[in-house]
């Protein structure tokens, strides 16, 4: 099956759409992050408020705890991960997990969420996303796909270089 995936990226750059094609494609589970938050997160982003790491923490736990029973068999989850210490939690759980950030330009993610009506992350916390955002640095295990393409291509240059990557293991 293989290692679980962490879909990740701003509010608006697609995590649960192309998340849960993954996993239907890979045929393992599907859970969005944003299902995992205690009902005070969901309160103060509602409100237009940024999280703080505090806030965080336990949500992140939660995640963890979620791919970590997943090690083994596989599972794709959408989260932001946006800093490079969230991911750190996420792995503390399960060391294998991969990660396939989506990632566009502020514009492009803008127009997305924009077109999503009852998101509970208002459109005003976009800027304090891409303020956040720590892409994947290479001591990370995971890809970086833009965006700005349909689910299918991003779904299969995932795949493609995923593979490629575990063929170079192999042969190494």
């Amino acid at each position: 099956m293989g290692s679980p995936i962490v879909v990740m990226g701003v509010s608006g750059s697609g995590k649960s759409t192309v998340g849960a094609a993954l996993a239907q494609r890979k045929r393992v589970p599907f859970a969005d992050a944003d299902d995992f938050h205690p009902p005070a997160n969901i309160a103060k982003m509602t409100a237009g408020e940024p999280l703080n790491d505090d806030d965080r923490y336990p949500w992140l736990e939660a995640i963890g705890e979620w791919l970590g029973a997943r090690c083994t068999d596989g599972g794709v989850m959408s989260c932001s991960a946006l800093k490079h210490k969230y991911r750190d939690q996420i792995r503390r759980h399960c060391p294998g997990v991969i990660f396939l950030h989506l990632a566009g330009s502020p514009e492009v993610i803008g127009k997305r969420q924009a077109s999503r009506p009852g998101h509970f992350m208002p459109a005003s916390l976009l800027a304090s996303q891409f303020e956040t955002l720590e892409p994947l640095t290479s001591d990370e295990h995971g890809v970086t796909i833009d965006v700005d393409q349909d689910i299918d291509s991003i779904i299969e240059s995932y795949l493609a270089q995923t593979d490629s990557r575990a063929t170079e293991q192999e042969n190494s």
